[in-house]
Protein backbone atom coordinates (compact mmCIF):
# COMPACT_ATOMS: atom_id res chain seq x y z
CA UNK A 1 0.00 0.00 0.00
CA UNK A 2 1.11 3.90 -0.82
CA UNK A 3 1.87 6.40 0.99
CA UNK A 4 0.32 9.19 1.00
CA UNK A 5 -1.07 12.76 3.13
CA UNK A 6 -2.96 14.70 0.74
CA UNK A 7 -5.28 16.86 2.62
CA UNK A 8 -7.95 19.48 0.78
CA UNK A 9 -10.26 22.06 2.16
CA UNK A 10 -12.93 22.05 -0.45
CA UNK A 11 -15.65 24.40 -0.74
CA UNK A 12 -18.81 24.40 -3.33
CA UNK A 13 -22.33 26.47 -3.61
CA UNK A 14 -25.72 25.70 -4.25
CA UNK A 15 -27.18 26.69 -7.81
CA UNK A 16 -27.64 30.46 -7.96
CA UNK A 17 -26.66 31.10 -4.13
CA UNK A 18 -30.16 29.77 -2.99
CA UNK A 19 -30.49 29.14 0.84
CA UNK A 20 -31.13 25.10 -0.02
CA UNK A 21 -29.14 23.60 2.59
CA UNK A 22 -31.64 23.57 5.04
CA UNK A 23 -31.39 21.66 8.32
CA UNK A 24 -32.90 18.65 7.03
CA UNK A 25 -31.41 18.81 3.39
CA UNK A 26 -28.21 19.45 5.42
CA UNK A 27 -28.08 16.04 7.26
CA UNK A 28 -29.23 14.41 3.77
CA UNK A 29 -26.08 15.84 1.74
CA UNK A 30 -23.84 14.77 4.47
CA UNK A 31 -25.17 11.30 4.01
CA UNK A 32 -24.41 11.43 0.38
CA UNK A 33 -21.50 12.80 0.85
CA UNK A 34 -19.85 10.55 3.63
CA UNK A 35 -21.27 7.32 2.03
CA UNK A 36 -19.81 8.20 -1.72
CA UNK A 37 -16.63 9.17 0.53
CA UNK A 38 -16.53 5.71 1.97
CA UNK A 39 -17.13 3.87 -1.59
CA UNK A 40 -13.94 6.01 -3.14
CA UNK A 41 -11.71 5.85 -0.20
CA UNK A 42 -11.74 9.39 0.59
CA UNK A 43 -11.32 10.92 4.33
CA UNK A 44 -13.64 13.03 5.21
CA UNK A 45 -12.09 14.98 8.23
CA UNK A 46 -15.27 17.47 8.70
CA UNK A 47 -17.91 18.74 7.01
CA UNK A 48 -19.75 22.18 7.80
CA UNK A 49 -22.33 24.22 6.05
CA UNK A 50 -24.74 27.31 5.89
CA UNK A 51 -27.72 27.43 3.74
CA UNK A 52 -25.68 28.51 0.50
CA UNK A 53 -22.29 26.84 0.55
CA UNK A 54 -20.69 23.40 2.21
CA UNK A 55 -17.40 22.72 2.89
CA UNK A 56 -15.54 19.94 3.36
CA UNK A 57 -12.03 18.90 5.11
CA UNK A 58 -11.03 15.80 3.14
CA UNK A 59 -7.71 13.44 2.44
CA UNK A 60 -8.12 12.22 -1.53
CA UNK A 61 -6.11 9.43 -2.51
CA UNK A 62 -3.48 10.17 -5.22
CA UNK A 63 -5.29 7.78 -7.83
CA UNK A 64 -8.44 10.40 -7.61
CA UNK A 65 -8.15 13.81 -9.09
CA UNK A 66 -9.83 16.45 -7.30
CA UNK A 67 -12.41 17.10 -9.67
CA UNK A 68 -13.79 13.84 -9.87
CA UNK A 69 -14.09 13.96 -6.00
CA UNK A 70 -16.20 16.85 -6.43
CA UNK A 71 -17.77 15.76 -9.35
CA UNK A 72 -18.86 12.62 -7.74
CA UNK A 73 -19.60 14.29 -3.92
CA UNK A 74 -21.87 17.08 -6.00
CA UNK A 75 -23.76 14.38 -8.19
CA UNK A 76 -24.30 11.83 -5.77
CA UNK A 77 -25.73 14.08 -3.11
CA UNK A 78 -27.47 16.44 -5.41
CA UNK A 79 -29.26 12.99 -7.29
CA UNK A 80 -29.85 11.64 -3.72
CA UNK A 81 -31.66 15.35 -2.36
CA UNK A 82 -34.11 15.42 -5.64
CA UNK A 83 -34.91 12.12 -4.81
CA UNK A 84 -36.37 11.94 -1.51
CA UNK A 85 -39.50 11.24 -0.64
CA UNK A 86 -41.73 14.88 -1.46
CA UNK A 87 -38.41 16.60 -2.82
CA UNK A 88 -39.34 19.20 -5.45
CA UNK A 89 -35.99 18.45 -7.50
CA UNK A 90 -34.91 21.68 -7.79
CA UNK A 91 -31.84 20.78 -5.60
CA UNK A 92 -28.65 21.80 -7.47
CA UNK A 93 -25.41 22.70 -7.03
CA UNK A 94 -23.48 26.02 -8.26
CA UNK A 95 -20.76 24.93 -11.14
CA UNK A 96 -17.38 25.09 -10.16
CA UNK A 97 -16.01 24.85 -6.46
CA UNK A 98 -13.17 25.95 -4.66
CA UNK A 99 -9.81 23.37 -3.10
CA UNK A 100 -7.17 24.52 -0.50
CA UNK A 101 -4.31 22.03 0.36
CA UNK A 102 -3.26 21.79 3.96
CA UNK A 103 -0.61 19.85 5.72
CA UNK A 104 -1.15 17.65 9.10
CA UNK A 105 -0.31 20.22 11.23
CA UNK A 106 -3.12 22.87 10.18
CA UNK A 107 -5.60 19.40 10.36
CA UNK A 108 -6.74 20.70 13.54
CA UNK A 109 -7.66 24.49 12.78
CA UNK A 110 -9.27 23.60 9.25
CA UNK A 111 -11.23 20.32 10.88
CA UNK A 112 -12.41 23.36 13.48
CA UNK A 113 -12.93 26.17 10.84
CA UNK A 114 -15.10 23.74 8.69
CA UNK A 115 -17.05 22.33 11.19
CA UNK A 116 -17.99 25.87 12.65
CA UNK A 117 -19.19 27.12 9.75
CA UNK A 118 -22.71 28.46 11.14
CA UNK A 119 -20.93 30.62 14.02
CA UNK A 120 -18.22 31.74 11.57
CA UNK A 121 -20.54 33.39 9.27
CA UNK A 122 -22.97 34.62 12.28
CA UNK A 123 -19.96 36.40 14.14
CA UNK A 124 -18.36 37.72 10.09
CA UNK A 125 -14.92 35.53 11.06
CA UNK A 126 -14.74 33.87 7.60
CA UNK A 127 -11.42 33.65 6.31
CA UNK A 128 -11.53 34.80 2.59
CA UNK A 129 -9.28 32.43 1.36
CA UNK A 130 -11.50 29.09 2.58
CA UNK A 131 -14.38 31.02 1.01
CA UNK A 132 -13.21 31.59 -2.57
CA UNK A 133 -15.05 29.28 -4.93
CA UNK A 134 -13.64 30.34 -8.49
CA UNK A 135 -10.90 32.57 -9.83
CA UNK A 136 -13.48 35.56 -10.20
CA UNK A 137 -12.94 35.39 -6.07
CA UNK A 138 -8.77 35.71 -5.84
CA UNK A 139 -7.75 38.83 -7.47
CA UNK A 140 -4.06 37.56 -7.60
CA UNK A 141 -5.56 35.00 -10.43
CA UNK A 142 -6.80 37.77 -12.53
CA UNK A 143 -4.10 40.11 -12.35
CA UNK A 144 -1.32 36.90 -13.35
CA UNK A 145 -3.95 36.84 -16.58
CA UNK A 146 -3.63 39.75 -17.76
CA UNK A 147 -0.23 39.82 -17.33
CA UNK A 148 0.08 37.24 -19.19
CA UNK A 149 -1.61 38.06 -22.52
Amino acid sequence: MSYWRLHYHLVWATYQRAPLLTESVERQVYGAILGKAKDMGIIVHAIGNVVDHIHVAGSIPPKIAVADCLKHFKGTSSHYVNHLPGASGDFAWQEGYGALTFGDRAMDDVVAYVRNQKEHHRQNTCRAPFERMSAEDDGVWMVFEEESR
